[in-house]
């Protein structure tokens, strides 16, 4: 039998938007802020010098412009995946987090308790998020057997596949995996399963005030 090959995945979540603090989901495709693009550049030696042989990415713009650094400096060309989108908020789209807990508060402690089975109206469990994004992560495996791959993609994307990835219960990705912007959580992907190596990495973004 030959010895088991190691994929080594970079998940980085995209950097900070022009308008934070809301429910930015699938519906919003807002643009990266001054702040943000600043991170994307930041970002992009720290994960050049992994010498990444794939990057993909999700379709949505911000996703878009943090990888666009990241490109250059690695000359690829992006693979872009839908099921690395982020989750669809339905109703709750653009609107604050504290507003929507006060305005509708049965059904956002409801979501807030198990967000595994329980989605906003008309948006999107943490089980539909896995069942789009991990069939990308198989594939990427399956084409990347070696080497490292960046994945661009979203806060509550990427904390699904990280709770997926480790056999935690999907319904603890807001409450147990942490996830701030450009920050990048690491995994080897090899035929005994997912090793975590690093959450949340955000040391490339030092040198900004």
């Amino acid at each position: 039998m030959p010895p088991s090959t190691t994929t080594r995945v970079l998940l980085l979540r995209h950097a900070e938007t022009a308008a934070p603090d809301r429910f930015h989901g699938a519906e919003s495709d807002v643009p990266l802020g001054d702040r943000g693009r600043q991170q994307a550049e930041a970002a992009a030696p720290a994960i050049a010098s992994l010498a990444p042989t794939a990057l993909y990415c999700s379709p949505m713009l911000r996703a878009r412009q943090t990888a666009e650094p990241i490109l250059k400096a690695c000359n690829l060309t992006p693979t872009i995946e839908e099921g690395l989108r982020e989750i669809a908020y339905g109703s709750w789209e653009g609107r604050k987090e504290v507003e929507v807990a006060q305005s509708e508060p049965a059904a956002f402690d409801a979501w807030r308790h198990d967000p595994a089975l329980v989605s906003p109206p008309g948006g999107e469990s943490a089980y539909a998020i896995a069942a789009r994004a991990l069939p990308v992560i198989g594939r990427i495996r399956a084409a990347h057997p070696t080497g490292h791959v960046v994945v661009v993609s979203h806060k509550a994307t990427i904390r699904v596949i990280t709770c997926a990835l480790l056999e935690i219960p999907l319904g603890r990705f807001r409450t147990h995996v942490s996830c701030p912007t450009t920050s990048v959580t690491t995994f080897e992907l090899s035929d005994a399963g997912a090793l975590l190596v690093g959450i949340a990495d955000v040391h490339h973004l030092a040198g900004l005030v």
